[in-house]
């Protein structure tokens, strides 16, 4: 059904959302964005899920967003991309909304959008040799659909450290900024996302869900001004002399104007 993405269930109706591009480094495509809102609804209606573990098949958790899907953004009239810009900002919020726990097994890196897909999880657990990083500034573009999401996770605060300097960091100040609950070896990273679903297996599944809408209820709000907050952020960003200069330049291979001015 999926081509993208992989799901699966054990006996004991937890179900695993793999991200199933490792020769992309799960970078989000077009299809990646859409088949996730779709796999986000199904696992969201499935009483047989009691959990959701999101993971990435390969070296990397994710990359973000696949540069050919931002390259025919570039090219794109406003009204194109405003609809993309609501497809990417409508499958976070249906993972954000899912009525069942989201657990992270981030196994490895996570830059831009994958860092937001971290930041939907419930709980993220990440291996202990990984790098992150909120990466769009160097591309001219703004973490704009995942911010509400990244920013609920680390708190403006914390956020402002990495939000605007696309600087990597390490799975321990991952941790230190709220992105991650906590860090294990490879070896150790199956037992330590393990050890968060398990309680869930105990609970009420209706009194879960319920529980988790209400956390959202109280934290910072996320709604649909929210939401199209950022999606005209993404949109306006695309449309400037940075974007097309730095998308431009990632794709010849060469410094963006604003590094070779340095």
């Amino acid at each position: 059904m999926f081509e993208t993405i992989s799901v699966t269930s054990d006996a004991r109706c937890v179900a695993t959302l793999t991200l199933s591009r490792p020769e992309k480094h799960n970078a989000m495509s077009a299809q990646m964005i859409s088949e996730l809102t779709q796999a986000a609804a199904q696992l969201g209606a499935d009483d047989a899920v009691r959990v959701v573990v999101l993971t990435g098949a390969g070296k990397s958790f994710c990359a973000g967003g696949d540069l050919g899907w931002m390259q025919a953004q570039m090219a794109a009239d406003p009204a194109t991309r405003f609809v993309e810009a609501r497809k990417l900002a409508e499958m976070l919020q249906a993972l954000n909304t899912m009525p069942k726990p989201l657990i992270g097994l981030v196994q490895g890196n996570a830059f831009g959008g994958g860092v937001g897909l971290a930041s939907v999880c419930d709980v993220a657990i990440g291996v202990d040799t990984l790098k992150m990083g909120l990466t769009e500034t160097r591309l001219g573009l703004i973490p704009a659909t995942i911010g509400p999401y990244v920013i609920s996770r680390m708190g403006a605060a914390r956020a402002r450290r990495v939000f605007m300097s696309a600087r990597l960091f390490d799975a321990a100040e991952a941790v230190q900024l709220g992105l991650l609950a906590k860090t294990a070896s490879v070896d150790d990273l199956a037992d330590a996302v393990e050890a968060e679903v398990a309680p869930y297996l105990s609970c009420a599944p209706g009194a879960v869900a319920s529980a988790k809408a209400l956390v959202r209820d109280l934290g910072p709000r996320i709604d649909d001004t929210v939401i199209d907050q950022t999606i005209r952020a993404l949109v306006d960003r695309w449309e400037t002399d940075e974007a097309q200069e730095g998308i431009a330049a990632f794709f010849e291979k060469r410094k963006a104007a604003w590094i070779e001015k340095v």
